[in-house]
């Protein structure tokens, strides 16, 4: 549609102006824009949530911080911050920019942006006529006419640019110079918690940016005493803020479950589920983690955006509705537009991750997920994903029976 007009595009913005899972559900569409023509030099502009997975994009070649003032953040940006910004990206000479949104997003705000920077070529979804804001429109037809997964939302937005690509995978790579030192991080982690090599383990991630997909803790704990008693050990993952919320699991779960809350880098905890045999969590970034690393995951997945459920990964996602008092006042989620069974609960968990982790057994022959170095004095030493992907285990990035079903 404006193939031509993006031709001679070499030095694009790319906006994805909130959380982590919505950069990384993204990366698809910016590598379409790299593969296009690769001599591109590709520039995230992203929230300060986002920025901490862009380092292990490949895809990106620079990334710049800000959080804007019309997206959820703890942060405040003033008038004159965000001129200053506009300033800065005219300074860069952008040719043309892509607004990446979900479709209960508004683009306006952020085609402003690009308006006061002087970027002439504007790509991006939009409900009503953007006229000049951006040039290079397209209609936003969900969730009214369709709804479809987010990688798919990006990959035919940037599609109209000319931009394809036949690898749709999410990836991330650890930079080389790190993969060592986050390696040894954890192994030692995962030897403290009394994880051996052939022994059943996961990883829980309980905690959750908006508290409106918070899966209830009590029916974590329940899940998890059941798995334990099947001889599973549990390694929990959450930011420094969720510690004292994840050690209060930790102490109801006894000296079974180790609190990594808080403990590791991005790095360190890509590194972390890349090892897991499945990745327990809330609908949040670490089951994007997941996907871009080929751990199997079982979401517990509130009804709130449908389409972010885990993209070609092994996978069974669990619904829960949203408490009352924390539904969203936007009409266009008000109403959950897809699957919503499987219902989440204890009994569900526990069934999912039986039949994940007896599915990945299956595909990896019976092997683990892990590697056994007797040099390393008997450490458990997890693989770490590099440019080619995690370390041999491509061929299980796949989509399960139980993956999400895209709702056309």
């Amino acid at each position: 549609m404006f193939s031509e007009a993006w031709k001679s595009c070499r030095n694009i913005l790319c906006i994805r102006l909130d959380n982590m899972g919505d950069v990384l559900m993204s990366q698809p569409a910016i590598r379409a824009l790299k593969e296009r023509i690769p001599a591109r030099k590709l520039t995230l502009l992203t929230s300060g949530a986002g920025s901490s997975i862009a380092p292990f994009i490949p895809e990106v070649d620079e990334t710049i911080t800000f959080d804007v003032p019309w997206v959820k953040t703890n942060e405040i940006s003033g008038e004159q911050q965000l001129l200053a910004l506009a300033n800065e990206l005219r300074s860069r000479q952008f040719d043309a920019a892509v607004i990446f949104t979900v479709y209960s997003q508004n683009p306006l705000p952020a085609a402003m942006l690009c308006y006061l920077a002087g970027i002439k070529k504007v790509l991006g979804y939009c409900r009503e006529n953007p006229y000049q804001l951006i040039t290079q429109w397209v209609p936003d037809k969900e969730p009214l006419d369709y709804i479809i997964h987010e990688v798919e939302r990006q990959l035919r937005l940037v599609g109209m640019a000319g931009a394809k690509t036949s690898d749709t995978k999410l990836l991330l790579e650890i930079p080389k110079e790190s993969r060592q030192k986050v390696s040894d991080k954890i192994s030692d982690l995962l030897v403290s918690s009394g994880i051996h090599a052939d022994e059943p383990w996961l990883v829980l991630h309980a905690g959750v940016s908006e508290e409106k997909r918070l899966y209830p803790a009590g029916d974590y704990i329940s899940a998890c005493r059941s798995l334990i008693k099947q001889g599973y050990r549990i390694v929990l993952t959450g930011s420094g803020s969720e510690r004292d919320y994840v050690g209060e699991i930790s102490l109801k779960l006894g000296g079974v479950a180790t609190n990594a809350a808080g403990e590791l880098s991005i790095a360190e905890l890509i590194a972390l589920i890349a090892a897991a045999p499945v990745l327990v969590s809330n609908n949040t970034g670490p089951v994007h983690i997941a996907a871009a690393v080929g751990t199997p995951v079982v979401v517990l997945y509130a009804m709130t955006n449908p389409q972010h459920t885990p993209w070609q990964v092994a996978n069974q996602v669990l619904y829960f509705e949203v408490p009352s008092k924390l539904r969203t006042k936007n009409r266009l989620l008000q109403s959950f537009q897809g699957s919503s069974t499987p219902r989440a609960s204890p009994e569900g968990i526990v069934a999912a991750v039986t039949e994940l982790v007896s599915l990945s057994g299956k595909l990896l022959s019976g092997a683990t997920r892990l590697t056994w170095s007797a040099a390393a004095g008997n450490r458990v030493m997890p693989s770490i994903p590099s440019g080619s992907g995690f370390s041999g285990f491509d061929e299980y990035n796949i989509c399960s029976r139980h993956q999400h079903e895209n709702v056309k």
